[in-house]
């Protein structure tokens, strides 16, 4: 064995040797999905509150960029008195930019597939939408509980997007990223991460304060 007198000399020949093989080396790649939660208020869309999920699972595979937001098929005074045609919306993303992202949360790999599939049961008109029990709050409210977040009742904020939402991020101090920033300041570019939009459905005539807007004409609908 070398003595440690006659080792020293060659460390730093030994690190100038290793340095490379070692950069060359393949570093595991640590990454994750996020789900940022929205809310849009009033103004030439209505109210609407909706996630976004972005990033790399931690399994691999091709980046992830989705949204989801739950609401009726048609605005229709028929949303006031019951259950209606529903479907799940892709915001566009100049409505995304034109929204206000609230809180996020870094999912694992498992929260990730499950909001996948809670997405999946909630379209394709499998849930009806109801102003009083499943409109876009509630949807979001789902995605919430999969994260196991608290304060997620709130009976008093279910058409109240903005306020919902700043409420369940007031609940988990430490546990969500708060954002509270504008769309066009949140996100990256001219035409922000937002996913591939889906043609929207044209809306008419509007109703309840604190869900839709009385002076909304442009599509597409929300809520």
């Amino acid at each position: 064995m070398m003595p440690p007198a006659m080792r020293r000399p060659f460390a730093p020949l030994l690190a100038a040797i290793l340095a490379p093989l070692l950069a060359l080396m393949p570093v595991p790649a640590f990454a994750a999905v996020t789900v940022t939660f929205w809310s849009h208020e009033l103004g030439n869309d209505f109210p609407h509150a909706f996630v976004t999920l972005t990033g790399v699972p931690d399994a691999g595979g091709p980046a992830v960029d989705l949204s989801y937001g739950f609401t009726a098929k048609n605005i229709s005074p028929a949303i006031l008195w019951g259950k209606v045609s529903s479907r799940m919306d892709v915001a566009k993303p100049g409505y995304v930019r034109r929204s206000d992202a609230q809180f996020a949360v870094t999912m694992t790999d498992a929260q990730y597939a499950a909001v996948r599939q809670l997405a999946a049961a909630w379209s394709d008109n499998k849930v009806k939408y109801d102003l009083k029990t499943h409109n876009c709050i509630h949807f979001t409210k789902e995605v919430a509980r999969l994260l196991s977040l608290n304060g997620l009742e709130q009976p008093e904020l279910m058409r109240r997007p903005r306020s919902y939402l700043q409420a369940v991020a007031a609940a988990n101090p430490g546990r969500v990223t708060v954002i509270r920033r504008h769309g066009r300041d949140y996100l990256p570019g001219p035409a922000g991460s937002a996913p591939q939009s889906v043609p929207a459905a044209p809306s008419t005539s509007a109703s309840p304060a604190g869900t839709i807007s009385t002076t909304s004409s442009t599509p597409p609908m929300r809520g």
